[in-house]
Order: structure tokens, then sequence, then C-alpha cells
């Protein structure tokens, strides 16, 4: 029974992000200034959580089983790695940095739900809610993306709809072969971590600025309070 909670939750934790997009589809409100704000503050925010797994979930994970090159090694190949991806994409003439932060938070996340799963699912079901909470405004930001990139909204939303499965994918693989391999799942989230830190500084940060308003960027000041609140609670 734990077992189907566990893959429930992962695939809970990934639609709240499909819903985040699909909250950002209709939502239809005019284009005023106000709106903008929010949609900055919103960007903002997103990045703001990110930048919080990065500091609370993900390095110290790394920190706590990895050497200092072990560790140096993945966080800057994390970097380097997906500095060749938006580069590449940057040629196609596309974007997709939120969504692709989203998914390096979101699969080392879901495959730490489920080594922890395995030893305490209170704990596990605290961590998905915690999820779920980050995907949401992340799924809001990488539907606007993807389409702005020219993707159709039904294109969009399905991607949205599609990555919510690496929940239970990662989870239940965290489940059967990390719970006893910690080593390996703190490589996978050292890599993340820097390809995360990357992306937040290269493209999501940028688009949360706007000119002659200084109120969006709280949303990262916000975003990064509930992740530290979310480790706080996690112990």
């Amino acid at each position: 029974m734990n077992v189907y909670m566990m893959l429930l939750l992962a695939w809970g934790a990934g639609l709240s992000a499909f819903l985040g997009g699909v909250f950002a589809r209709y939502e239809g409100t005019p284009r005023t200034t106000t709106k903008r704000e929010f949609i900055h503050g919103i960007t903002a925010f997103g990045g703001g959580i990110l930048v919080s797994a990065v500091a609370f979930a993900l390095v110290p994970e790394g920190m706590k089983e990895l050497n200092a090159w072990s560790l140096t090694l993945l966080f800057a190949g994390g970097g380097i790695v997906f500095c060749c991806i938006d580069a590449w994409l940057a040629k196609q003439g596309g974007n997709a940095s939120q969504f692709l932060a989203m998914l390096m938070d979101f699969v080392p996340e879901a495959l730490s739900l489920g080594a922890v799963f395995a030893v305490s699912p209170q704990t596990g079901i605290l961590l998905a809610v915690f999820i779920g909470a980050q995907n949401f405004p992340e799924g809001f930001n990488a539907y606007r993306e993807l389409k702005a990139a020219g993707l159709t909204k039904k294109m969009a939303l399905g991607g949205l709809f599609a990555a919510s499965f690496f929940g239970p994918l990662a989870a239940i693989s965290g489940y059967l072969w990390l719970s006893d391999t910690p080593a390996i799942t703190a490589m996978i989230m050292s890599f993340a971590a820097g390809g995360i830190l990357y992306l937040v500084f290269q493209d999501i940060a940028p688009q949360a600025r706007m000119r002659r308003h200084w109120t969006p960027s709280l949303g990262a000041v916000l975003g990064f309070i509930i992740g530290m609140l979310s480790k706080q609670l996690l112990g």
C-alpha cells in the first residue's frame, strides 16, 4: 500500500506543474501593468524556489555524501552541460530554460522522495506536498515560456502533463534502488544543482526584472522562504 501511495503522491506533485500551466492557459485578465508585475513576480518566485532547492535540498546531500573533488566536478559538470544545451537551444531559435530547470528540480527530488519513503512514509508525504507547492509556479512559468517558444497551447500543456509521469518513475527508482545507495543519489543531485543554478542566473532571473518596478523581485525572496521553511519542517 505504501508503494501505491508513494507513486500517487509523486505523480500528484508532478501534476501540480501541469495545473500551473492550466492556470496560465486560462487566466484571462487584461494585459495591464499590474498583470505584468504579477507575471514577473511569479517568474522571480519560481527562481527563488529553484535557488532554495539548490541551497537546501540538492547541494547539502552532495556535501554529506561526496568528497570535495567529486562534488566540485559534478556541480561544475551540471552547469557546463546545461550551458551547452542552452546555447544549442538558442541557436535553434527556442528557449526552454524554465521547463528544463523544473525537470532538473523535480526528478532528483522525486528520486529522493522514493528513497525517503522507504524509510519514513510520513516524511515522504510532507516532502511530496512541498514538491507540489514548488511545481505549481514553475509550471505556470514553463507554460508561458513554451508558448513564447512557438508551441501550441495543447503541445505546451501536453509537455507539462507528460513531465508529471517522471515523478512516479523517479520515485519508484529511488524506492527500489537508491534507498541503500545515498552516494548515487547525491551525485545526481549535485549534477542537477549545477544545471539549475546556471539556468536561474542565465535565463530565469533576467526575465524576472521589470524596469522601474521594484516589487516583482520580492517574489524571489518569497520563493526562497518557501524552500527554507520546507527544509526547516522536514528537519
